[in-house]
């Protein structure tokens, strides 16, 4: 469980035992809007912070009756291997109670937790309660081979069979010490193998992950190069790739193809380290070598980033060897390695949020915002994120220093941070995405970034955009073909925009119009209005929705000809209907569609 459980506070009467339980795990407390006194995040409704929580990968540990947990997040249960833990916590502390993510860390969380307690960790995990182990959730520093496999080995020990562990090399480790151990030459004992080498299919198998696996390579090499030397090591040393704990490298190799593509197809996280910790190693290479040293000021990658994976105790198991344009090195440790050195490579999520309301935020956003140990972005979008920001550093930013935010975004990446830029709507829609991408692809002497900013992952995920917040509420206006127009002119120069408009009104398009008016720019929109004006009819159904998904939400319809510039504001996305439009009068009010067919509509007075 590498993420830090989130400890919900629901009434005065729980929130004592609730910081007890924080104090305990370093972890934060988030309340019940006027009902908790003391919080680091408040929330309204606990369902849906349960839900927004889970969905974001958190773990939960609910000070409250357990259904209500259960109501929050049974509508998106799916893999038991991916969900998070969640514990329910009785209001006096007496009782704990594991309810999803046994496979995750939640029974030995909630071991943790009652142990601060002095409570009973009311575990129903077969293979918790009846051998004391989970099969398939081995301690740091431990890799099961195959999890299909566990499933059967536990069902085979709950029926009375007993365990014959193979430890090559080695005495039976402690998280499997305790299982029923069969006689010598019992036929029906269920084979258990630990090793570092592989394991034989569908066999229960543990790799204890003592090797560091360092790499180098030329700029650009291709990735098979370094997957075959790579692959061609382990197997002539017989070694798995389930025993090896991270793939190693210098950071100037953060970006490098090769080293991406490996580190995913072996399914190894990937650490960095400046040369000058490389240097470091260098009286315990073996194949030190100057060269090296001109090109990137450490005398040796691979062996190096081997051995500092390692750690100092470590020494090499196999040199550095090579091929035209990749090496490698693997070192061991004399334990397995359950904590990694090094920097992660730094990642930038460009996150839309949506319209600010958390049913509208997707899953993915609500992930990566959790993950994220920075946010940047203009201060009102990351306080609509509300208890899902609450406790992490941010930088806020005021509107007109878009520029400055994203690049201080991607600067904080390249140093290796997880930051996450926070924009409303999506991000790649009249957003940051384009500008963050802007930045990367300009050369760093005409006010591009640094080099190490452009060696970060950079992650777009979708949100909910205005346009489809405004057309959701508003019906289907989007039913047929539409384009999105900005009347904001600081960037675009005027003609442009009027140019594309009149595009848009001899196609007959819908047309939602972003940025519509500020303080300054009043005209356009009116401009807009006469051009349309000319191409489709007066009655043409016109949406005006304001502050979309937030407490003072606002949708009004207007004809064409009545649409007034003093009633939009910055705040307002405009939906004008094309020439087939329609605004149907309901039981439940006014909905506006547009028919999917291109042939017009005869009926209702038009041709």
């Amino acid at each position: 469980m590498a993420v830090t459980p989130v400890v919900l506070a629901l009434s005065a009467s729980g929130e004592p035992v609730a910081h007890r339980i924080a104090a305990a795990l370093g972890a934060k407390v988030h309340g019940r809007a006027g009902r908790v006194g003391r919080a680091d995040a408040v929330f309204a409704n606990a369902l849906d912070h349960a839900r927004d929580l889970f969905l974001a990968g958190t773990p939960i540990i609910g000070v409250c009756a357990s259904g209500i947990l259960i109501r929050g997040i049974a509508p998106h249960l799916s893999d038991k291997r991916g969900e998070p833990p969640v514990l329910s916590v009785s209001d006096d502390g007496s009782v704990v109670v594991p309810l999803l993510g046994g496979h995750r860390g939640a029974n030995r969380l909630a071991r943790q937790v009652a142990e601060a307690l002095g409570a009973v960790a009311a575990v129903t995990t077969a293979g918790d309660v009846a051998l004391g182990v989970a099969l398939d959730e081995p301690p740091p520093g431990w890799r099961l081979a195959d999890p299909e496999a566990a499933r059967g080995a536990m069902a085979a020990l709950l029926s009375g069979r007993r365990a014959r562990i193979d430890c090559e090399g080695g005495e039976v480790p402690d998280f499997l010490d305790g299982l029923p151990k069969a006689a010598p030459g019992e036929d029906a004992a269920v084979p258990i193998l630990v090793t570092e080498g592989p394991a034989p299919g569908g066999e229960l198998a543990y790799h204890r992950q003592r090797y560091a696996l360092g790499v180098g390579c030329a700029r650009n090499c291709p990735p098979e190069e370094l997957a075959k030397l790579v692959g061609a090591t382990l197997e002539a040393f017989e070694i798995a790739p389930g025993a090896i704990a991270g793939l190693f490298t210098l950071d100037l190799k953060a970006d490098e193809p090769a080293v991406l593509a490996l580190a995913r197809s072996l399914d190894l996280p990937l650490r960095l380290f400046e040369a000058a910790e490389l240097e470091d190693e260098t009286p315990r290479l073996l194949n030190p070598s100057e060269v090296v040293f001109a090109e990137v000021g450490c005398h040796g990658v691979a062996e190096a980033a081997a051995l500092a994976g390692a750690g100092p105790e470590a020494g090499l198991f196999v040199e550095k060897s090579k091929s035209a344009n990749a090496t490698m090195a693997l070192a061991r440790a004399p334990a397995p390695i359950a904590a990694l050195p090094g920097r992660r490579r730094g990642r930038l999520s460009v996150v839309g949020i949506g319209p600010g309301q958390a049913a509208w935020r997707t899953p993915e956003v609500s992930r990566l915002v959790a993950e994220a140990e920075e946010l940047v972005g203009y201060g009102l979008y990351i306080d609509l994120l509300g208890a899902l920001a609450a406790g992490k550093p941010r930088r806020d930013f005021p509107l007109g220093g878009e520029e400055d935010r994203c690049r201080y975004a991607l600067e904080r990446a390249g140093e290796g941070a997880n930051v996450a830029l926070v924009c409303s709507g999506d991000a790649g829609i009249y957003a940051m995405g384009a500008l963050v991408f802007e930045l990367l692809d300009r050369p760093a002497d005409r006010g591009g970034v640094s080099a190490a900013a452009r060696r970060a992952e950079v992650v777009c995920a979708p949100g909910v955009s205005a346009l489809q917040a405004a057309a959701a509420r508003a019906g289907a206006p989007l039913g047929h073909d539409f384009c999105a127009i900005s009347l904001s002119d600081l960037l675009t120069p005027r003609e442009d925009i009027l140019k594309r408009i009149r595009a848009a009104a001899e196609g007959d398009f819908v047309i939602a119009f972003y940025n519509p008016v500020s303080r300054r720019r009043r005209t356009l929109l009116a401009e807009a209005r006469d051009i349309l004006l000319a191409h489709r009819p007066a009655d043409t159904p016109v949406l005006l929705g304001t502050d979309l998904g937030r407490p003072d939400e606002s949708l009004r319809y207007r004809r064409l000809d009545a649409l007034e510039v003093d009633e939009v504001d910055m705040l307002t996305v405009v939906l004008v209907g094309s020439s087939a439009s329609r605004l149907a009068q309901l039981g439940e009010g006014p909905r506006m569609y547009t028919p999917r067919g291109y042939a017009k509509r005869i009926d209702g007075g038009r041709a």
